[in-house]
């Protein structure tokens, strides 16, 4: 059977067996693929501890008929225990997770997700910015490589120059007076700002919003991205947000 390696982050795990689990990993050249780690449930697994939620790791797989099975797995980088030391970034990490999973696909390349989930993990380890942040920025860059980019100036209806105040999820972000549908919400001019921060990278901006639009504005993240998710992220309901 043919080997590969290649370099992945581990999105979820689930026992199989009495000692094995199934892992389903994000690699770098492959995209999302489920694989096999035999034995690793045993306390003298050689891999065990590499093979958890979060850890990026370089792994040696073989290809099977239904799954791939790991044989070799090295640390690339750690981040679970300087995670876990906070509720904020661990739950955070959880959406970030599982947000991963659900916007790829088993075999379908995904190197620009796997890039941005690797920074967003390594942030929150950092701790680069507020966890909040970080998670609210990474939604928002993984729906927009999915195709479902948020327009937080102009109109995401007919392209009117912005900005508006109005703000729809099914329309795709600010509407103009004229496209703005019933029921459209009316955030704060700074939320908005604050989002588009988040969506471009520009990190000043963001550090020093206020806390009242940071909620705001995860709000409207949420609800753009299970709008588009056709139904919700489970962990987004336990991540524990900036008073």
């Amino acid at each position: 059977m043919p080997l590969y390696r290649d370099a992945a982050i581990v999105l979820r795990t689930h026992k199989l067996g009495e000692a094995d689990r199934i892992v389903t990993l994000l690699t770098r050249g492959r995209g999302k693929v489920r694989t096999v780690a035999k034995g690793v449930r045993r306390t003298k697994s050689r891999f065990g501890a590499r093979l958890e939620p979060g850890m990026v790791v370089d792994v040696q797989c073989y290809e099977g008929r239904n799954l791939d099975t790991v044989t070799q797995a090295e640390s690339l980088a750690s981040y679970g225990e300087a995670i876990a030391r906070s509720y904020e970034a661990w739950t955070a990490a959880s959406a970030m997770l599982e947000t991963a999973d659900r916007l790829t696909e088993e075999g379908e390349p995904a190197l620009r997700q796997f890039t941005l989930l690797a920074g967003a993990l390594s942030s929150l380890a950092g701790p680069t910015h507020e966890a909040g942040l970080v998670l609210d920025s990474y939604l928002l860059r993984a729906m927009a490589i999915a195709g479902w980019a948020a327009s937080f100036h102009d109109c995401a209806r007919c392209g009117a120059p912005g900005p508006h105040r109005a703000f729809n999820v099914a329309s795709g972000g600010a509407v103009c007076p004229s496209c703005r549908p019933p029921g459209s919400a009316a955030p704060a001019p700074e939320t908005l700002a604050l989002l588009a921060a988040l969506l471009s990278g520009d990190w000043p901006l963001a550090d020093g919003s206020d806390p009242r639009h940071r909620r705001e504005g995860s709000g409207l993240v949420a609800a753009f991205l299970q709008w588009h998710l056709e139904r919700g992220v489970r962990s987004l309901r336990l991540v524990e947000r900036t008073p």
